[in-house]
């Protein structure tokens, strides 16, 4: 019997990137948001969200695991303060590896996690835009 390829990650990690009143606007000076997300879109799905209810953490940025990750019991990683080219890049670099529950959080992105308020732990499910 041949052998058959392994099926690829029916649900990939993704990731959420605010967007809204305070994340991606003009109060976070120094930033190409365009470029970020853009950035961020070649190595996962990315997902626009409306307020994440974390402004004082602008930009937000969430990663979710992929099926594989969450079959190894990790949940999704809020980072704030993701405002430089380099941080977007770490990101990215640990989304490409498969993120949470799949690559090792290196301790860079580290420095960027946070524990959401109770309030905007559902905030990357909401509808967004």
């Amino acid at each position: 019997m041949p052998m058959r390829p392994l099926p690829v990650d029916p649900v990939p990690c993704r990731v959420v990137v605010c967007r809204d009143c305070c994340c991606g606007s003009p109060k976070v000076v120094g930033v190409d948001h365009a470029e970020q997300t853009a950035h961020l879109g070649r190595d996962a799905p990315v997902r626009i969200s409306e307020c994440l209810d974390v402004c004082e953490r602008a930009n937000v940025i969430v990663v979710q695991p992929s099926a594989a990750g969450r079959a190894a019991g990790a949940r999704p990683v809020w980072l704030g303060l993701v405002n430089d080219p380099a941080a977007t890049e770490d990101i990215a670099a640990w989304v490409r590896a498969g993120g949470p529950g799949v690559a090792v959080r290196p301790d860079v992105v580290d420095l960027y996690a946070f524990t959401p308020p109770r309030r905007a732990r559902s905030g990357p499910s909401r509808d967004s835009r």
